[in-house]
């Protein structure tokens, strides 16, 4: 068994919500992992990675606007000063890096309108999530 993939994901915009889960679900069934966990995480400091519906391509967009209206750009944040991506950096940190899915019978465990999501803070970039498979 295979038990980690890095996935290249190249974002399009400074905002942006791109959905993972058939990228992750392919590194699972090519893993063979039959049942335990999968740890996606994206190795940078200024996105995201959550688990929410797509079905509505609104949520993404909403989510961002009301970290917008709470983490305004420039506002006197210090980290401005080095690379004025402050708050891009805080919206991440808020949300975290990473998420943890169960794996049944060689599928990820999501409810019906979940997805695994990553949020673009800083864009556009070329992003790679690590997906860790842990075997039950």
């Amino acid at each position: 068994m295979r038990a980690s993939e890095t996935v290249a994901i190249e974002t399009t915009a400074p905002e942006q919500h791109r959905d993972l889960t058939d990228a992750v679900r392919d590194v699972v069934r090519r893993s063979g992992l039959a049942s335990g966990l999968c740890h996606v995480m994206v190795l940078h400091s200024t996105a995201a990675v959550v688990v929410n519906e797509t079905d509505d391509p609104n949520i993404g967009t909403d989510i961002s606007v009301a970290l917008d209206r709470a983490i305004p750009d420039r506002d006197g944040w210090l980290h401005d000063r080095i690379d004025d991506n402050a708050s891009a950096h805080i919206k991440a940190a808020l949300l975290g890096p990473s998420e943890l899915v169960p794996v049944r019978d060689g599928e990820l465990v999501l409810g019906t309108w979940q997805r695994i999501i990553l949020m673009e803070f800083d864009g556009p970039r070329k992003r790679k999530v690590h997906v860790q498979l842990l075997p039950s």
